[in-house]
């Protein structure tokens, strides 16, 4: 049996003329072939679909899938409300992609198999995992040499990256991912792929503790005094977010190191983070951290 680290996903033994696997759940999924009709939940395994070289083969997504652009017009299983059995069953997929996120996994794993139809769960806790998965999605597809040379392009990237910052002080970043109603702002916890991707980028967590809260309040980000501000969204939400008299103590506002990045890239776990890791890492290591690093 071999392993696929973080990703949770094994490959195992198959039978004869088939491929076994064992999913992030410790579910043994088994295929009679290389799926024709995929369905992918979520746009991080919408975007694992499409990198493997499969995306003719989609036939349905959820209503949050916006990327690539094609794919987003597909018919769609589920969104908001929960997901579908019937509007699955209906599009005769011999293969549905899941993540346990949004109830998905209770509302379709169990029916769907019942139904005789093969669902495999995948999570992407890390840029390891997904690239993992990568592997794992073209293979099970019947693609693998084409999935293996993606990610290791990909894997090149990556290490021209950290060998960018090997010898560059880290930053001390806070990424933040949105502000909700009461004032307290959301960040990416260090046990994150978000988090996982901008150490990737060459920063180190600002805040103290391996495991601090999803929710900070104004006055543990000024305590904490980060180095920079890693915004995932647009400049004018970040410029929304940080323009009041309450942020004028803010170190990295002051020293014009706020940053916006691509919200997409640092939120979904899918192979284009790299693209915003690149842009991140060059940015970084254009700046003299001369600061309490």
């Amino acid at each position: 049996m071999m392993g696929l680290g973080a990703a949770g996903a094994l490959l195992a033994a198959p039978a004869a003329g088939s491929e076994a696997i064992v999913d992030a759940l410790g579910r043994r999924v088994v295929l009679d072939r290389p799926p024709r009709r995929i369905i992918p939940i979520f746009a991080s395994n919408t975007e694992l679909v499409v990198a493997a070289g499969l995306a003719e083969r989609i036939v349905g997504v959820e209503a949050y899938t916006r990327f690539p652009r094609e794919i987003a017009n597909l018919p769609q299983v589920g969104g908001r409300l929960g997901f579908s059995v019937d509007r699955v069953a209906m599009l005769r997929p011999d293969l549905v992609i899941v993540t346990p996120a949004r109830q998905a996994v209770h509302q379709l794993v169990d029916p769907l198999e019942r139904l005789g139809i093969p669902v495999m769960v995948l999570t992407h806790p890390t840029i390891a995992a997904v690239l993992a998965n990568l592997r794992l999605v073209s293979r099970v597809g019947g693609v693998e040499a084409h999935g293996d040379a993606v990610a290791r392009r990909l894997e090149a990237r990556l290490a021209a990256i950290a060998a960018l910052h090997a010898s560059r002080p880290r930053p001390r970043a806070l990424m933040v991912t949105g502000r909700v109603a009461n004032g307290l702002l959301l960040v990416a916890r260090p046990d994150t792929y978000t988090a996982d991707a901008a150490r990737a980028a060459g920063t180190r967590d600002a805040l103290a503790g391996p495991r601090h809260l999803p929710q900070v309040s104004p006055e543990a980000v000024l305590r904490a005094d980060p180095d920079c501000v890693l915004f995932a969204g647009p400049e004018e939400a970040m410029r929304e977010v940080f323009d009041g008299s309450a942020w004028s103590g803010l170190r990295a506002r002051r020293d014009g190191r706020l940053f916006a990045v691509n919200r997409a890239e640092f939120l979904i776990p899918g192979p284009r983070v790299v693209d915003g890791i690149e842009r991140l890492g060059a940015r970084l290591a254009a700046i003299s951290w001369d600061g309490p690093t």
